[in-house]
């Protein structure tokens, strides 16, 4: 392994078990717990075979320690994210700030990414980082509006001197909007990301080849995997 791949790896997990913005320590390692719980799921595996997830009754197998709706959108993104949809997170994400669900999402992500990446370099899955103590900050950014997916996002152009500098040299596509209601968690994922894959810098140079493999040939492995994986982006 690459030893900056090493290297973002460990941050992201050392991350994981730190407080975020709108949940503990406890609560990320939980999730990042039961993100790895759910390909066991039986009611998931249902679900998946079926036409449609609402035609599957049950309840997840889950470890016990996540709340009813937490586990559901846990197992959800983490096994057929292809079928989520707008009415399906309103329900989720009801009586909750969104930035919450947000943030669930980087964690069931970064733990996705990570423990993916390590399966196929044949190395053992990393141990769950221990919580670290301390409340989160629950810091809304002002400039967030609402859009292009079903939460708020925070675009370049409203981003204030109270948040972090989350853009850097990247865009405001909108896969780079998701996450960025909550920034803390959209640097955390997008560092990690771009380390495994490349910067958008050296994405959008073509006459220079950053990795052992071409551009096309990173993005004829990343089609590919999208298409199994349902991604509708």
């Amino acid at each position: 392994m690459r030893p900056d791949i090493a290297a973002a790896h460990i941050a992201a997990w050392e991350r994981i078990g730190a407080p975020g913005t709108w949940l503990t320590g406890k609560e990320r390692v939980a999730i990042a717990a039961e993100t790895r719980h759910a390909l066991d799921c039986p009611h998931c595996a249902a679900r998946q075979a079926a036409l449609s997830p609402l035609a599957v009754a049950g309840a997840h197998r889950s470890l016990g320690v996540l709340a009813a709706d937490d586990v559901e959108a846990v197992h959800r993104i983490r096994t057929d994210s292809g079928r989520i949809g707008e009415g399906w997170f309103r329900r989720v994400a009801a009586g909750a700030p969104e930035d919450r669900y947000v943030e669930l999402v980087s964690v069931v992500v970064i733990t996705v990414a990570v423990d993916t990446f390590r399966l196929g370099a044949g190395l053992a899955p990393l141990p769950l980082p221990a919580s670290r103590p301390g409340e989160p900050g629950r810091h809304r950014p002002v400039g967030a509006r609402p859009g292009p997916g079903f939460t708020h996002s925070l675009r370049p152009e409203d981003v204030t001197a109270d948040e972090p500098d989350m853009y850097c040299q990247r865009t405001g596509a909108h896969i780079l909007l998701a996450l960025s209601l909550v920034p803390q968690s959209m640097v955390q994922w997008w560092d990690c990301f771009e380390t495994m894959y490349e910067t958008g810098p050296q994405m959008r140079d073509f006459a220079t080849e950053y990795r052992a493999i071409s551009h096309a040939q990173l993005e004829m492995l990343a089609a590919r995997v999208a298409a199994l994986n349902q991604c509708e982006y």
